[in-house]
């Protein structure tokens, strides 16, 4: 993969900047999964005080690999299918 091919993003994580580069098709699924990422570590904050954020981080990864290991999906996962199955049904109706 070309660097040409990567267009700089920065996104917010637990309060902090990440600058990142990625596929420019890629910014909206990458936007969605950062903001639902960051929803997590307010949830942690909620349920676990005294932590720092490097424990929200790591508590809301293991939680995301944990449903992936277990098969379980996210509502992102469900949506982003329900997404496509609407898009191929009009390609094939249209």
């Amino acid at each position: 993969m070309a660097d040409e091919e990567l267009i700089p993003v920065t996104v917010w994580l637990a309060g902090r900047s990440y600058r990142i580069r990625i596929k420019p098709h890629e910014e909206e699924a990458v936007r969605k999964a950062v903001k639902l990422a960051d929803e997590k570590v307010m949830d942690m904050r909620r349920h676990y005080a005294g932590k720092d954020d490097q424990d929200f981080l790591a508590m809301s990864l293991l939680t995301y690999a944990a449903d992936i290991a277990t098969g379980e999906t996210s509502e992102f996962t469900r949506s982003e299918i329900g997404d496509m199955i609407a898009r191929i049904d009009q390609a094939l109706q249209g």
